[in-house]
């Protein structure tokens, strides 16, 4: 069974909205559900969810630190 559901969005992305599915062949309310079952579901289409748990990591808060990790250089590039 499904509900119903009515959304006050912003213009600008409701325009955003409808030209992604315009260019995709469908109603905007049909993409609108897809891109929320996506949000609400995680990792359902995951590429990398193969990969959880593969490796080891010596830093036990990379999950709330990434953006840190990831921008922080592994070594001096100056001689």
């Amino acid at each position: 069974m499904g509900h119903s559901m009515t959304l006050n969005v912003p213009e600008e992305l409701y325009r955003s909205l409808v030209q992604r599915a315009e260019a995709m062949g469908q109603e905007p309310e049909s993409l609108a559900v897809q891109l929320l079952t996506t949000v609400t579901e995680p990792g359902a289409d995951d590429p990398l969810e193969a990969f959880i748990g593969a490796f080891s990591s010596q830093s036990s808060d990379w999950v709330d630190r990434h953006d840190d990790y990831l921008g922080k250089p592994t070594h001096s590039s100056r001689s």
